[in-house]
């Protein structure tokens, strides 16, 4: 089954609950578990599975995401033949209602022509999961099925199997038919194609509002999700940066946390996630928090059930707390002072 699948992934989806994340980057670059971002996780997924050819299609604030992935080197996609290769959305594509435009692939159909890959695998990019796609082909191609759906529990993951000439007959047709995107198509009565459903049994969490963001974050400082989502056989693939181990200082203390390279901790911090590059100062306390990439938090500061995104500078005194089922979301690279309202 090795080199068959062509992966295609629909980086254009916009969730207005997670719109305090998404103002400077694309949903598919909103930061996760500490060093990774969301698009991580299907990318290396696809990779695992032995896919070598990746088209990623974004359309909102994809400099970021660009920025990130690069030439794909880190996955092994900086190749002669095939790789990673970005397709952004034409300014004239209406929105499509589900995943995979079919009047964006329509601008790119080189693309889909030139593929020697027999299948095309379309996926969002912001599921939390890990996961071989190879036993997905084979029960595609052993029930002859025209289009599979991966579910979870009986919910659409939003990630469709299909054989790539069918895809393009799809897409050339899409004025005919009035499918604009593969949902249209499955949830279509009156079609005349075989569905079939590919029930996937491990963790998933499809990342759509800041409290199922929230909640997932959370849920990785439980070993039995971290064991479900970073396997040794199957690893989680991200863009490397050489930065020094995170320095504890004296009186620092840290339980139940992950905590990315390059921080300074002198504070105490638990059940939290850090990103690289952090400064906790001294007598701060950190709890059940998301601070991202260089935030600077002075010294004796409280935050709890706080997202803080990248850059953001808290000064010493600052007291600034969420709720676990709402958490609060301080803006990247925003000051907040110990005076202020929070």
């Amino acid at each position: 089954m090795k080199k068959r699948m062509l992966g295609v992934i629909d980086a254009t989806t916009y969730h207005e609950d997670l719109e305090e994340l998404t103002v400077h980057r694309s949903l598919a670059a909103v930061p996760f578990a500490g060093r990774y971002r969301l698009i991580d996780f299907v990318l290396s997924n696809m990779v695992n599975s032995d896919i070598e050819s990746v088209a990623i299609f974004p359309k909102y604030q994809y400099r970021s995401l660009m920025d990130h992935l690069g030439s794909g080197k880190n996955w092994d996609l900086n190749r002669k033949r095939d790789g990673l290769f970005f397709f952004p959305s034409p300014l004239l594509d209406s929105p499509s209602k589900g995943i995979g435009s079919f009047n964006h692939f329509a601008a790119n159909l080189d693309y889909f022509y030139r593929s020697k890959q027999e299948y095309a695998l379309i996926s969002n990019c912001f599921t939390v999961f890990n996961m071989d796609f190879g036993p997905v082909l084979d029960r595609h191609i052993m029930t002859g099925c025209d289009i599979t759906v991966v579910r979870q529990d009986g919910r659409s993951l939003e990630m469709y199997l299909v054989k790539t000439s069918l895809l393009i007959s799809l897409i050339e047709n899409r004025n005919e038919t009035g499918y604009t995107c593969m949902s249209d198509v499955v949830t279509d009565i009156h079609h005349s194609y075989t569905i079939c459903n590919y029930e996937y049994a491990g963790l998933a969490v499809m990342i759509d509002s800041i409290e199922n963001y929230f909640a997932a974050s959370m849920g990785l400082l439980e070993s039995e999700a971290w064991k479900n989502i970073f396997l040794r056989s199957q690893p989680i693939y991200t863009k490397v940066k050489d930065e020094p181990p995170t320095r504890y200082m004296k009186g620092a203390s840290a339980k139940n946390s992950m905590i990315a390279n390059g921080c300074m901790i002198e504070g105490t911090v638990e059940n939290s996630i850090i990103s690289r590059g952090v400064k906790i100062g001294k007598g701060s306390v950190v709890k059940n928090c998301i601070i991202m990439q260089k935030t600077q938090i002075g010294e004796n500061c409280v935050l709890d059930s706080v997202i803080l995104d990248k850059d953001v500078k808290v000064e010493s005194g600052a007291r600034i707390e969420g709720r676990h089922e709402m958490p609060l979301v301080i803006r990247k690279g925003t000051v907040q002072g110990a005076l202020m309202n929070s």
